[in-house]
């Protein structure tokens, strides 16, 4: 069935069009100058000195991974609630990924686990920002600083959101965003790195460009990660307009903490001192709810409302994974993957929409 109100929808209008028209009409598609622009304009979002774009999510991860030397024999902690991208990018690299439990409250690492997990081969710790709130980046980057590991954000989440007022992506040495369909803001698919450091910068443009140092001479060994000049033009209009868009999300998520009023829901809690941009709306559905957390998503989806399951197995349980990336027990993790539920707050929501959900999810 086609659904009244779907879990995301891209806001795409016609100043992308007509942005990607200027692109295509000018005959440079790829690295041009829309690149340029896009990199320039995100780094100053964030409040860094450089801003490397690239062609996915898993791409900036990876990529990151790799300008901090990560490979064969290393150790990475990661939550284990999170993207498979956060483990597989790891992997790419020859390393072991080593998941490690969430905080109940914000679903991101739990420093306390992390600082556990550490071991003789841990060289770098990723912390991911879930759902559109930043992890504890004091606390993590304080254990990266005392025994000496690297601290790479994965941001993919949580374009705009802030600690303290700062933005997500100037915490570690490198940040690392999505720009896929569904994020707060897109290029269809696409990626960006940012860091303060020359280098890492330096060696991230050569990574993601076949190792070339300079036309057809190769130093070392790199990929063909670039962003086109198609994506880009898509994505500095939607960095425009990210604010506005994050600030429905952000409406529209208060409207639904004011009006889900049925035992057995829990809302999303936000840690203070932190703000929320809400790429996902999740809840939970408690053991007390008259339905499972399945069967609500299906009473939904009758009812025409769009769910999702962010995300259904954590990776330690991941057939990939199985035996091999755990770093402790991880009993909140496979908690949340059996309780959690997103609910539609994309910019496209409207006040109606909002209201038929609440009376929807309190009528069961």
């Amino acid at each position: 069935m086609t659904l009244r109100i779907p879990i995301a929808r891209p806001c795409i209008g016609p100043e992308e069009i007509e942005a990607v028209r200027r692109v295509m009409e000018s005959g440079s598609l790829a690295q041009g100058e829309a690149v340029a622009a896009f990199e320039r304009e995100f780094a100053a979002f964030c409040r860094v000195k450089h801003a490397v774009a690239v062609n996915s999510g898993t791409a900036a991860l990876h990529a990151a991974l790799l300008a901090a030397g990560i490979g064969p024999g290393d150790e990475v902690i990661i939550p284990s609630f999170s993207f498979i991208a956060t483990a597989s990018s790891v992997s790419m690299c020859g390393a072991v990924p080593r998941c490690v439990d969430v905080d109940g409250r914000s679903f991101t690492l739990d420093p306390e686990a992390v600082e556990r997990a550490v071991s003789p081969a841990t060289r770098a710790v990723v912390g991911v920002h879930l759902f559109g709130q930043l992890c504890d980046v004091a606390a993590l980057s304080g254990i990266c600083e005392v025994h000496h590991l690297t601290f790479i954000e994965d941001a993919a989440q949580a374009h705009g959101a802030t600690f303290t007022g700062v933005p997500a992506g100037s915490f570690g040495a490198m940040g690392c965003f999505s720009f896929y369909a569904t994020k707060n803001m897109t290029t269809g698919e696409g990626g960006m790195v940012t860091t303060d450091s020359d280098d890492m910068a330096a060696t991230l443009r050569l990574l993601i460009n076949h190792g070339q140092s300079r036309k057809y001479l190769h130093t070392r060994l790199g990929y063909n990660y670039r962003m086109t000049d198609v994506a880009a033009a898509m994505g500095l209009v939607q960095l425009r307009n990210l604010p506005a868009m994050n600030a429905a999300r952000v409406e529209h998520a208060r409207y639904l903490d004011g009006h889900l009023r049925r035992d057995g829901i829990m809302i999303p809690r936000r840690k203070a001192g932190f703000s929320h941009v809400y790429h996902q709306y999740v809840i939970q559905v408690m053991p007390e709810f008259p339905l499972t957390r399945d069967g609500l998503s299906a009473y939904l989806g009758e009812k025409g409302i769009g769910t999702a399951v962010h995300y259904p197995m954590p990776i330690h349980r991941q057939p990939l994974y199985a035996g091999v990336a755990a770093g402790g027990p991880c009993p909140v993790s496979e908690r949340l993957a059996e309780t959690v539920l997103s609910l539609p707050v994309h910019p496209q929501v409207t006040g109606e929409d909002l209201a038929f959900i609440a009376e929807t999810v309190n009528g069961v």
